[in-house]
């Protein structure tokens, strides 16, 4: 292979998330920023390619037909990869510093989840966070990983106005510091090809829960309660232990 081919297909391997419909013969136009990236950071040309994706069609290869300062327009040649089913999971966490939540949303994208919903509680230090930061890591952790979807990202709420406003059928694992069953016996699990259904993971603030909150998601009936062990966690790093085990356990990392 000739050292400008691979040169082609390395950049062919460049992901972006866009929100354009994605079909044969198509023409996609970036917005300023994704057009810096390609010109200014990657010095990509007119002829070179990116895959695109938009959790909807896909990912696409597409070509670039022109770029300039500010601007970039595509054209879509073919799909690469057709869009699949992925884990219907949310993951409701409590804001932290800058920097730790930048790490909980990454991580929390790489491990798949389907929304991120930022939940205020009793014991909640911070309590507003860069939505728009948020996202921008959220999509650049889903080019990264190579799923085919961001996840959405929820205004911050309190935890009761959510639990208020619950939907049927959504189960809520509730990451109970107090003292929960242990994640073999709140997640039996599932043999491969049954569908889990939608369920939700959460995560307390730094201090934990109010016993008064705690008490009141016992008595819910759509929360599982589960233990994450006898140390204390950081609240990214529980994000990233309780959604590890539910997709061993209930999602697409089942063996």
């Amino acid at each position: 292979m000739s050292q400008e081919r691979n040169k082609i297909l390395q950049r062919a391997k460049i992901r972006l998330a866009v929100d354009d419909d994605l079909a044969d013969d198509g023409i996609v136009g970036l917005g300023a920023s994704q057009a810096h990236y390609l010109r200014s950071v990657l010095r990509l040309n007119p002829a070179d390619e990116v895959a695109l994706f938009n959790g909807r069609h896909g990912e696409w290869r597409a070509r670039i037909d022109g770029i300039g300062k500010g601007w970039a327009s595509l054209k879509l040649v073919a799909q690469s990869l057709p869009q699949v089913p992925e884990p219907d999971v949310w993951l409701l966490f409590a804001p932290i510093k800058r920097g730790r939540v930048d790490y909980l949303v990454q991580k929390a994208t790489e491990l798949g989840v389907s929304a991120l919903l930022p939940t205020t509680t009793r014991r909640t230090v911070v309590e507003r966070i860069n939505l728009v930061r948020l996202a921008t890591t959220a999509a650049e952790a889903a080019e990264q990983c190579g799923r085919l979807s961001v996840p959405e990202l929820h205004p911050v709420r309190p935890l009761d106005k959510v639990l208020e406003t619950w939907p049927d059928g959504r189960q809520l694992l509730f990451c109970d510091e107090a003292g929960g069953p242990p994640p073999l016996q709140a997640l039996q699990p599932l043999p491969d090809g049954v569908d889990p259904g939608p369920w939700a993971v959460l995560i307390g603030p730094e201090g934990g829960f109010d016993a008064s909150e705690a008490a009141a998601l016992r008595e819910r009936p759509f929360v599982v309660p589960m233990s994450l062990g006898p140390r204390i966690l950081r609240t990214e790093t529980a994000a990233v232990a309780a959604l590890s085990l539910w997709l061993a356990m209930r999602g697409d990392n089942r063996a």
